[in-house]
């Protein structure tokens, strides 16, 4: 129950990379881009007649001895990417320079149903980006379907090994001493020396200022705290626009269960993942079922909408936008562009980060930073069209040179040199501020296309932060902390372990809503005690022991990499 750490890793200055997600939420985008064009193919089979000889020089970036035109077909497991490559001028300015162009592939809809059938297939894209959390990152690992990357550079393009992060290729090396998949968004020890007193977390409990306000600013860090807030605010603020008022909005609800009432919330009562190296199962904790108790007598009380129990992100963001929710266990950059929208009619109606819910000690959160594992995972397909092409084209983008392009874009247009310090032009950083949809169009930058973003290199050039964002990120800081030793440590695939975490989870998914709705608190333990006994029998004894062997494995690996 730990999947929000998974995606919650940002950093102050990079907050803005990471509200393109909160813009585009849920806009389906189906892979409607062109095929490559006829009078492009011959050039493409001469590209790939030419991949053949490795580069002479491992200080040279490989690209640059072919900047033929080549389109590769990138898969984006996210449904609510909404940007197509080479409608922007940063996109074409590195399709210009390198002379690649994307094809991009993002489901329609479910995720995993489109994962699943290109994996039943066989035959995947040239490129494929997913969350590392992923059960599918395993099954094309253990399947063959996709080349390891060290192999692909000796070969074609020893660059690679120069722009690369040791700490991320270690972390990332499977038991066959192959790396598949490169990261985005990953801090390493080095990088927590390095950069850490700027790092923040996604992790926030957001209230509408003007509403918090009005009913006299609550302490919402405890329970009768934060029922009295919800109860209060429901009673002053009814309707918002003639809309019914969401009292506390969460993420949504899914087969597996809700991240905000998992380790999200569990972070937020800074209750340990271990004792004393054995890891602790925080879903027993008495804190935390204390606070599920809460979220029981919320909706008793009538204070959790139907609506939080169904909608999608896309339907949650709408009513952002629309200032419905009163409060907010979510995620800051999933909703910074509605925030933005909200802050420019009115500062008053924007939400603000507070004090969220607390343990019995008041003991401040320990949020997730940013992890060494990432956000994303990059692989390249063992059908890929042109195996040197792929991986030169995977070292520009992770390369400095590559970083640089797609954040800031090409000089003279999103960003030039100004007082010594290369920069975002005003114009550009003023809609970077106020539209990030708009800005994604008209620049392309920032990186509008993410997939290999390094959040810790764009430091350098990234600007100040702005309200509304700056509060919330600012709230972060003092209490995000690196979970890097607990990333990757559930089973996954068909192993017995694997199949037994899953049976797991599902079940999880089933009864986190009858305990929410259950009519008193000894429904809602004889709910519990029977989730309890569904998961002993499930396989949990296993999966504790394969998860406790991983994590030493972890930290084995994260202290050889200090």
């Amino acid at each position: 129950m730990g999947k929000t750490r998974k995606i919650a890793t940002s950093l102050l200055a990079a907050s803005m990379v990471f509200s393109l997600a909160a813009c585009s939420g849920g806009k389906n985008s189906e892979s409607a881009s062109p095929s490559p064009s006829d009078s492009a193919k011959p050039s493409e089979s001469a590209s790939a007649a030419a991949s053949t000889a490795p580069s002479a020089n491992a200080d040279e970036p490989g690209w640059k001895s072919d900047t033929s035109p080549i389109t590769f077909d990138w898969y984006l497991n996210f449904s609510w990417f909404p940007n197509k490559w080479g409608v922007d001028p940063t996109s074409q300015y590195v399709t210009k320079k390198t002379g690649v162009n994307i094809n991009f592939i993002v489901p329609a809809g479910n995720e995993n149903e489109k994962l699943n059938t290109m994996l039943a297939s066989g035959k995947l894209p040239d490129f494929i980006t997913l969350g590392w959390w992923e059960d599918a990152v395993k099954k094309m690992i253990e399947g063959k379907m996709v080349l390891p990357l060290n192999e692909l550079a000796k070969e074609y393009d020893p660059y690679f090994f120069k722009v690369a992060d040791t700490a991320k290729m270690g972390w990332y090396t499977q038991p066959d001493g192959n790396v598949y998949g490169y990261p985005n968004s990953s801090a390493s020890a080095e990088d927590y020396k390095k950069y850490g007193e700027n790092f923040t977390s996604n992790q926030t409990f957001e209230v509408r200022k003007d509403m918090w306000e009005a009913i006299g600013k609550p302490d919402m860090s405890t329970p009768e705290g934060f029922l009295n807030a919800l109860k209060l605010a429901k009673e002053k603020f009814p309707t918002v626009d003639g809309q019914p008022l969401i009292p506390i909005g969460l993420h949504e609800f899914g087969e597996t269960g809700n991240t905000s009432l998992e380790g999200y919330l569990q972070n937020f009562l800074a209750i340990p993942q271990e004792k004393d190296g054995k890891l602790y199962d925080r879903s027993t904790d008495p804190e935390y079922i204390k606070w599920l108790k809460v979220f029981r007598q919320a909706n008793q009380d009538g204070l959790l909408a139907k609506d939080i129990f169904i909608d999608k992100r896309a339907q949650m963001e709408e009513k952002i936008a629309q200032g419905r929710y009163f409060a907010m266990l979510y995620q800051r950059t999933d909703f910074a562009n509605q925030n933005i929208s909200l802050y420019q009619k009115d500062p008053n109606k924007a939400y603000i980060a507070i004090d969220g819910p607390k343990n019995s000690n008041g003991d401040q959160p320990t949020l997730a930073g940013p992890s060494i594992s990432g956000w994303t995972v990059t692989l390249i397909s063992k059908d890929v069209k042109d195996k040197k092409r792929a991986i030169e084209f995977l070292s520009y983008l992770i390369s400095e040179e590559g970083n640089k392009d797609l954040y800031l874009g090409e000089k003279g247009f999103s960003y030039d040199t100004i007082d010594g310090k290369d920069q975002f032009k005003p114009e550009a950083l003023e809609l970077l501020n106020k539209d990030r949809s708009a800005f994604d169009k008209q620049f392309g930058s920032s990186f509008t296309f993410w997939m290999m973003q390094d959040t810790n290199m764009i430091l350098q050039w990234a600007p100040p932060s702005v309200e509304p964002s700056k509060q919330l990120e600012d709230w972060t800081k003092g209490k995000s902390v690196s979970m890097s030793q607990f990333d990757n440590i559930a089973p996954t695939g068909n192993s017995d372990e694997g199949v037994a975490n899953s049976k797991m989870a599902q079940l999880w998914g089933k009864a986190l809503p009858k305990l929410l709705m259950a009519k008193s608190d000894a429904d809602f333990d004889k709910i519990w005690s029977k989730y309890q006994e569904d998961i002993k029998a499930a396989g949990k004894d296993k999966v504790d022991a394969y998860k406790q062997k991983a994590y030493e494995e972890n930290v084995k690996k994260l202290g050889a990499g200090k």
